[in-house]
């Protein structure tokens, strides 16, 4: 079983992921590949191939864990994790609510997109948060009782040029 652990740093306990009311399953065939979606669920299959009758080869254990659908085969999802581990999942697994997972090592999360504002948390690596929006090179992300400015470049689960409103 593969189980991705959370650090988090002194100032904030950014690893408690608020729990709201996910939007509709990734049901749509039509979405445009490859696009950003997280897990729907504690204990997710990851599978060699598009169908029940292939092995199972991972069990993706966090709910939240933004994914990257890279193809699609009737009610089949291929995606990639954010360590470049690939594999089929059952689209009802998957939801449009977004998270992102911090990469690289300790970033700061600021009041204000912009360095001058205060720092309201620092971040380490593996922490997640929901997405709430980007503006340019910043995101704002929310962890439970912490919400912050973050840049893009120190997060994994958005594109560079995506909108996020």
């Amino acid at each position: 079983m593969r189980n991705h652990r959370l650090t988090i740093a002194a100032t904030a306990a950014l690893a408690l992921v608020s729990y709201q009311p996910a939007r509709a399953a990734d049901e749509d065939t039509t979405l445009k590949v490859p696009r950003f979606v997280s897990l729907h669920s504690d204990k997710v299959n990851l599978r060699t191939g598009p169908g029940p009758q292939y092995p199972i080869e991972w069990v993706l254990t966090r709910k939240d864990m933004p994914v990257e659908v890279i193809q699609q085969f009737e009610h089949w999802r291929r995606i990639r994790e954010w360590d470049g581990t690939t594999g089929w999942v059952q689209e009802h697994m998957l939801t449009g609510r977004r998270s992102i997972i911090v990469t690289g090592g300790t970033h700061p999360l600021y009041q204000q997109p912009d360095t001058g504002s205060g720092i309201v948390a620092k971040a380490e690596a593996g922490v997640m948060a929901h997405l709430q929006e980007c503006r340019g090179a910043w995101c704002r992300v929310d962890a439970g009782d912490t919400n912050g400015w973050v840049r893009r470049s120190d997060i994994w689960g958005v594109y560079p040029d995506e909108s996020i409103p």
